[in-house]
């Protein structure tokens, strides 16, 4: 049976949706949830990374919620249609924060948690400032992390990443003479990188292995200079840190000078811990089979994750198929039912108890 869906549910995520947030303009989204929390009872405000912050509840254990408030750039107008709702941000990653306080809001009297919801800014970029902001102050008995993973499913791991500009520059040539351009130096340390990949991975595929992909190329010469550019993601499985993987890198060609952005560790989670428990009873119980997933892409759960060493998994509605594409869109029956899925949890037994959380002055 379909769950309920309120029509103030629905205003919610539509109106989050409405307000752009692409990253570094996250301000007036945070501004309205904060506004939505206090309305509500929660103490909220935004803190000094520019996340939105929300408390309630005295449980002796705590939950925190981290999601994120910065969208994918573009804005894509919100309508109804078909049952879904259209708008940047609707799965990557609003409907999970609505979808949170929507649940929240139905089971406030029977809760016996303490929660804490943060949508976080900067997620969409290599620095990720608002998570590694939470990391340094607060110690969650649990931690939720606000990404699409599809209603009946919940996230455990996250792939690392190594980003990387490859530039050459080399005198200016005819193209009928003995040197090679810098073009061709660039095309041969891509083939190289993909190389490497196969030799580190071994035969080994998916969540275990090394990918690379080629983001975008470019070349000039003024007729003295040519210079080639290219821009390569890597992602990291579990076990291949980004400082050895950086070090092989640099090896391969001294014709072509690396520059890297911030990297990431890739992170698994337990899957028989008392939160991934909470969320297949309540997942069964809405009639679904649950599945557990691994993400070949980055989220903030890289950077939480290993701080805390606490209970931690990824959840929230949508295919993340959809993420940052123009035709982003959640269908509302999805939406419903993680919201229920999400009642549940925040009322099973399992996450109350003793415990509670630390939070540090800076």
């Amino acid at each position: 049976m379909q769950p309920e869906l309120r029509e103030d549910e629905v205003a919610l995520l539509a109106g989050l949706c409405r307000i752009p947030s692409p990253s570094g303009e996250e301000g007036e989204a945070a501004a309205y949830l904060v506004d939505f929390l206090r309305r509500r009872g929660w103490r909220a405000e935004v803190d000094a990374a520019g996340n939105a912050v929300g408390e309630r509840g005295t449980g002796e254990k705590t939950l925190l919620f981290l999601g994120h408030l910065d969208t994918a750039p573009g804005y894509i107008p919100v309508r109804r249609e078909a049952g879904c709702l259209f708008g940047r941000g609707a799965v990557d990653a609003k409907g999970a924060l609505a979808a949170f306080l929507a649940a929240a809001e139905r089971v406030k009297a029977a809760l016996g948690l303490r929660l804490i919801f943060i949508a976080a800014a900067g997620e969409e970029t290599a620095l990720s400032p608002g998570a590694c902001y939470v990391r340094d102050r607060y110690r969650p008995d649990f931690c939720l992390v606000g990404e699409p993973s599809g209603w009946a499913a919940v996230t455990l791991g996250y792939k690392g990443c190594l980003n990387l500009t490859a530039r050459v520059r080399r005198p200016a040539g005819h193209s009928a003479g003995p040197e090679t351009g810098a073009p061709e130096v660039a095309v041969q340390f891509w083939t190289r990188v993909q190389e490497l990949c196969a030799e580190l991975n071994g035969g080994k595929s998916g969540f275990a292995a090394l990918e690379a992909s080629l983001r975008d190329m470019a070349s000039q010469s003024d007729g003295l200079v040519e210079e080639a550019r290219l821009g390569i993601g890597l992602r990291l499985p579990p076990g291949l840190e980004p400082a050895a993987l950086k070090e092989r890198l640099e090896g391969l060609d001294p014709r072509v000078e690396l520059t890297f952005s911030p990297a990431q560790s890739a992170f698994k989670a337990g899957k028989n811990t008392p939160l991934a428990r909470a969320f297949l009873a309540a997942i069964r119980a809405q009639g679904g089979r649950p599945a557990f997933k691994l993400k070949s892409g980055t989220a903030d759960m890289n950077i939480v994750g290993p701080a805390w060493r606490v209970p931690i998994l990824a959840y929230g509605p949508g295919d993340s198929r959809l993420d940052h594409t123009p035709s982003e869109h959640l269908p509302l029956s999805e939406y419903a039912q993680a919201i229920a899925v999400l009642a549940r949890v925040l009322t099973h037994p399992a996450l109350t108890g003793e415990g509670g959380v630390q939070r540090r002055q800076a």
